[in-house]
């Protein structure tokens, strides 16, 4: 099962340096913006849409950068601590699959997708998001569309857990007050449709040098 973590501490360090520096650098930011900075760093970064302050515009294109920013940002420890397990454990089989550079690229698309779609859905109203899980959702979203289209590229027992992760965490974001399902729902088909390109470039590069 591609989800058993087995690494020492220094191994996982080694093995996926980017998925380290992401739980890092969540970590960092947590501490500087709840302890230290009086959550500036949440102002400045949250996502958040306006359509009658110019600056943010409908879809939050005002500023940009918070498409980005964001997904950096967490409201509470229960939040951060939830979000960072699901990179611990998620994580590492993809950034191996794709590469260091890939990987990064594919996570922060992914969480920019999710922003958008939210920003899409509420386009009109008054809203603001922050957290990780657009980028977690695309990472489901790859495993699923391994599970549906490459099947024999997973074990029986990975399946069978990208299927229940998944819809528990449709229940989750369902039931649970404050959850924006629309992040989650952007996160996922961003990173069903990336790895869907991914599989097929590979495809290709292995047909041209047949």
């Amino acid at each position: 099962m591609i989800f058993q973590r087995n690494e020492t501490f220094r191994g996982y360090l080694k093995a996926y340096p980017v998925t380290s520096f992401i739980l890092a650098m969540n970590l960092v930011v947590f501490l500087l913006d709840h302890w230290m900075l009086d959550r500036m760093l949440s102002e400045w970064g949250i996502f958040y849409q306006d359509p009658d302050v110019d600056q943010y515009g409908r879809y939050g294109l005002g500023e940009p950068w918070r498409y980005v920013t964001s997904i950096a940002l967490h409201a509470n420890w229960e939040h951060l601590l939830f979000n960072s397990f699901s990179i611990l454990i998620f994580a590492p089989p993809l950034e191996r699959l794709l590469g260091h550079f890939r990987y990064i690229v594919y996570y922060l698309l992914a969480g920019i997708a999710g922003n958008a779609l939210t920003a899409i859905v509420n386009a009109g109203s008054v809203y603001g998001s922050l957290g990780a899980s657009g980028a977690i959702y695309g990472l489901f979203g790859a495993y699923l569309f391994l599970a549906i289209f490459r099947k024999f590229a997973l074990d029986e027992a990975t399946r069978k857990t990208i299927f229940i992760s998944i819809a528990f965490g449709v229940i989750y974001s369902i039931i649970l007050p404050k959850i924006n399902i629309w992040a989650h729902l952007g996160g996922a088909l961003g990173g069903f449709g990336l790895m869907g390109l991914f599989v097929a470039s590979k495809t290709k590069k292995y047909k041209r040098g047949v």
